[in-house]
């Protein structure tokens, strides 16, 4: 007796196909009243972008499905579907916008916020980073992205950033890293400083020195950090430190002065996710 199974026709598996796309929008609608009742319950207590922007449990949602991704199915399309999800229901808690600077090109910044945030998301253009920031300092709880890879163009814009409630790093993206990402261009994300969601894997520093010394580079490499930016100006050279969450500020201070650089500032401007890296 034969035990081979039969091979499903076409009707057959255009059925099971259709029966899963159901299924997938049904759990969608699902999660709708699931955040309606949370936007409910928040109502009391919460207000704002802050409230509902959670960048630590966005990046272990990405982790996980960077994890657990197989088959034939690119992850660039898993990655994209879920920022699109997470993104428009974050809009659908509490609407923003996403401006951004555009001073360094618009494709690549236009590319990198409809793949993180998605169409419904608004996306506003500036012709600079001074722009940016002040439009989301002034609104109610927008988001504003800077390319790493456009140099010291914008200036040292991250020094605007120091005062206490001026807007902050909260993201650095893409958050899951690897060749050919569609959406690679590096930026960083900001918005109004977060009271309770911000995730400090990652602590980025404006510094700005009255002198600079080769050493100072050794000491941030022997902390884990880096220089992500850096731009000269009449007071001297301003940059954007990073370093692991772990190195608190006063021994980053004591490193990079007994290293030889004369600080003439250290202050934290923000945090984000360590990136996930696939082969």
């Amino acid at each position: 007796m034969s035990t081979e199974k039969p091979v499903p026709s076409l009707a057959e598996l255009r059925q099971e196909i259709d029966r899963i796309d159901e299924a997938m929008h049904r759990l969608l609608m699902e999660r709708g009243t699931i955040i309606d009742r949370l936007i409910e319950s928040k109502k009391a207590s919460e207000t704002g972008l802050s409230s509902a922007f959670r960048p630590g449990r966005e990046a272990a949602m990405m982790r996980s499905l960077a994890e657990r991704h197989q088959g034939l199915l690119p992850l660039d399309t898993v990655e994209s579907i879920w920022r699109v999800i997470i993104g428009t229901f974050t809009y659908v808690q509490s609407n923003y916008s996403v401006h951004a600077d555009v001073s360094g090109g618009d494709a690549p910044m236009r590319d990198s916020a409809r793949f993180h945030f998605g169409f419904t998301v608004p996306y506003v253009t500036h012709p600079s980073a001074a722009a940016v920031i002040e439009a989301v300092a002034n609104s109610k709880g927008d988001l504003g992205i800077f390319r790493l890879d456009q140099g010291a163009t914008s200036g040292a814009w991250w020094r605007t950033l120091a005062e206490r409630d001026r807007p902050k790093i909260i993201a650095r993206l893409p958050f899951i890293e690897r060749p050919d990402h569609p959406a690679g261009t590096p930026v960083f994300v900001i918005s109004k400083p977060l009271t309770d969601a911000a995730v400090r894997d990652v602590v980025l520093y404006t510094a700005q020195f009255e002198r600079w010394h080769k050493g100072a580079n050794e000491a941030l490499m022997r902390l884990g950090g880096e220089v992500v930016a850096s731009a000269a100006d009449a007071n001297g050279l301003s940059e954007l430190i990073a370093v692991p969450g772990i190195v608190e500020t006063s021994r980053l201070h004591r490193e990079l002065t007994e290293a030889g650089a004369s600080l003439a500032q250290l202050v934290e401007v923000g945090s984000h996710a360590e990136r996930f890296h696939v082969k």
